[in-house]
């Protein structure tokens, strides 16, 4: 129904159908027949007239039995005739002998045989073959196979049509019609922003005269940035959706082949089909694989000139769209820096709309629009969006899916809130290794470490909320703590920086207190307390003695970021005292706390010990030493392991691109 005051919309023209190759394959066809043909013609001819071979003797004695009619004509290999009569009923009465072709006086010899036997038999000498015919006879065969390389190859590889490369110049877009086009914007959550800047873009695909009449424009094109998984072509297909337009998508990689100049003209062919199309919608997915900047390769590669010339290309179609081109270009990238200066400028992608991983809010919107697609029982959808910090839409979409297959296979009628926590944990760490086989020094080794790292977090006021402690190995972890905040954490305080650090420090103090050695479990628990110190002297001010200066700024060179050193070698030791001091705080912080609680920590290493899981609420009953009731079996294999306070935040750091994760350690103890 059209809006009141709003002109009618005008029907798009049909896209044009691409030229039917059915004409162009029946030539072929036809081509490839006739070179059959002559092949046969030229080496199969005696095939065609049935000959029988027989005997140099055999022959003579047909000569001189005058059982010969017709004509016998020598040729410089084969003497071929016709017989009167044959021995057997079945064999034919044409013949050919092999014959010596240095023998010159064959004919002269036939002749006065066939006269002894009076026989009315003429004797002729065969044409030989003229230059022509040798010619073809050796280079048709080497043109034969030729062709049919050509025609099953690369016809093939360019998916039919004409031209001497087949389509190769055509793009190998997918486009989604507006009769098939499903998704919009109410399958979309969890980002609201873009989904508001997108709303101006279904406007302009609506009804342009809107935006002509007061003598605005609409962006050519839109750049969607955000890590994988967050929804960037989800939004795409949305726009499209809502605008009820078709919807043009391919990748980056499908422009770029082997031969030179093929990613310019699938561009050209893409855009000439689009605006053909108008109003409609161009999606170019992970658009940094030709949209790199310019002479970043040194080297001077071929791929790299033919990635420049596809891009060159891009930029003269969306600088040649007219003011009534209702075409909107939209990329998707999780790489903006990289991109060309000429590809992001204004007239071009000159908007860039952020897709941000979704936060709690958002989370549980888009857990309800997964949710609602199964049967699910008691849920708590806010329990369960804090419990998966950092999480991209796709990722809780896995988890929902994971969840309803574990369901299925346990036989239940609906998915349970138990079922979604144990997907959780699946999609980020993997599957619980309950099989691994522990020994008894080593599960309390580490039962004591996970505790250290629980009662820490427990009794420490800035760190986040303690969810539940397990020592059931899950991926290289032996056991592992997780916390649940109560909020996603937007900005790191010098309080909760501290009180992370000494939380860090629990397990490995726990193992010097109550252990006879210790583990490499503590590796990423002290590589995250360093980080974090090192952040809060060198980045962000948190350093008395450096004050608020920034140290170890990155430099770009040769499209490569390297840490450059711009202080003197005096800094250099004050930053690492205080990286010293902070680390040391936090030591002692954390061993004052299991010195003041040794009881506590032995009580919840010998529950971990016995029911190898715990939750926030036995944690709680074990400090106020109060009976911790036996939980059922069942409730035991309900609870899924967590991870240690250190890699949950290692995970939100290197999700939001501030932490690259070192290099694991070969069999870890625990976490």
């Amino acid at each position: 129904m059209t809006p009141p005051n709003q002109p009618p919309r005008q029907t798009p023209p049909p896209s044009p159908t691409p030229q039917s190759p059915k004409a162009s394959k029946g030539a072929l066809g036809w081509f490839l027949i006739i070179g059959l043909g002559l092949m046969l013609a030229l080496f199969l001819q005696d095939g065609f007239e049935n000959r029988v071979e027989i005997d140099y003797s055999q022959f003579w004695k047909h000569v001189e039995n005058d059982n010969l009619e017709g004509e016998l004509l020598v040729g410089r290999a084969k003497i071929s005739g016709t017989l009167k009569k044959v021995i057997k009923k079945d064999q034919p009465k044409k013949f050919y002998v092999n014959r010596d072709p240095d023998d010159k006086d064959i004919m002269l010899r036939i002749s006065t045989a066939l006269e002894t036997a009076g026989s009315s038999v003429k004797v002729k000498a065969e044409a030989g073959p003229t230059w022509v015919t040798g010619l073809l006879q050796s280079l048709l065969p080497l043109l034969l196979l030729l062709f049919l390389l050509w025609f099953f190859l690369f016809r093939r590889m360019g998916g039919g049509g004409g031209g001497m490369m087949g389509n190769f110049g055509r793009s190998k877009h997918r486009m989604i019609t507006k009769e098939s086009s499903k998704v919009s914007f109410s399958d979309v959550a969890g980002v609201d922003e873009a989904r508001e800047e997108l709303l101006e873009i279904v406007e302009f695909l609506r009804d342009s005269t809107k935006f002509q009449r007061l003598g605005g424009r609409v962006p050519r094109g839109v750049l969607l940035v955000g890590q994988p998984g967050c929804g960037k072509t989800l939004l795409a297909k949305a726009v499209a959706g809502e605008a009820d337009v078709p919807f043009f998508c391919i990748s980056g990689s499908d422009f770029v082949e082997m031969f030179v100049g093929v990613g310019a003209s699938r561009v050209r062919d893409l855009f000439t089909q689009a605006k053909a199309a108008s109003p409609a919608i161009i999606f170019l997915d992970e658009i940094d694989a030709i949209g790199q900047r310019r002479g970043r390769n040194v080297s001077g590669g071929g791929g790299h000139d033919e990635r420049e010339q596809t891009l060159n290309a891009i930029l003269v179609e969306m600088d040649g769209f007219e003011s009534s081109d209702q075409v909107i270009v939209i990329a998707a990238t999780n790489r903006p820096e990289i991109l060309d200066q000429a590809l992001t400028r204004s007239g071009r992608f000159d908007r860039q709309i952020q897709v941000p991983l979704p936060d709690v809010v958002g989370r549980e919107q888009i857990l309800k629009i997964y949710l609602d697609k199964i049967t699910v029982g008691d849920v708590s959808y806010n329990r369960l969006a804090r419990g998966t910090a950092s999480f991209s839409g796709a990722e809780i979409a896995a988890l929902v899916n994971e969840a309803a297959i574990a369901a299925a296979m346990a036989g239940k009628d609906s998915v349970e809130m138990d079922d979604l926590e144990e997907a959780r944990d699946k999609v980020r760490w993997g599957r619980a290794r309950k099989s691994r086989k522990v020994d008894e020094q080593e599960r309390e080794m580490t039962a004591y470490h996970e505790a250290g790292h629980a009662l820490i977090q427990y009794l420490t006021e800035d760190s986040d909320p303690l969810h539940k402690v397990t020592i059931i190995p899950r991926g290289s972890a032996g056991g592992v703590t997780f916390s649940l905040p109560e909020k996603d954490r937007n900005y790191h305080t010098e309080r909760y920086c501290k009180a992370f650090m000494q939380v860090a420090f629990g397990g490995r103090l726990a193992e010097e207190m109550f252990c006879d050695d210790i583990t490499n479990g503590a590796s990423q628990d002290i590589t995250m307390a360093t980080w974090f110190a090192r952040h809060m002297v060198c980045h962000w001010g948190m350093s008395e003695r450096l004050g608020f200066v920034r140290y170890d700024f990155p430099n770009e060179e040769n499209g490569m970021f390297l840490a450059t050193k711009e202080y003197s070698e005096k800094t250099a030791q004050i930053i690492d005292e205080e990286i010293l001091r902070l680390v040391n705080e936090a030591e002692d912080g954390a061993r004052k706390i299991l010195q003041e609680n040794r009881e506590t920590v032995v009580r919840i290493t010998q529950a971990l010990m016995e029911h190898e899981t715990l939750d926030a609420s036995d944690i709680e009953t074990l400090v106020k030493n109060l009976p911790l009731e036996k939980k059922r079996p069942a409730e035991v294999v309900a609870e899924s392991p967590q991870e240690t306070p250190a890699e949950s935040v290692a995970q939100s750091l290197m999700d939001a691109g501030l932490y690259e994760a070192p290099a694991a350690e070969a069999d870890p103890a625990n976490d």
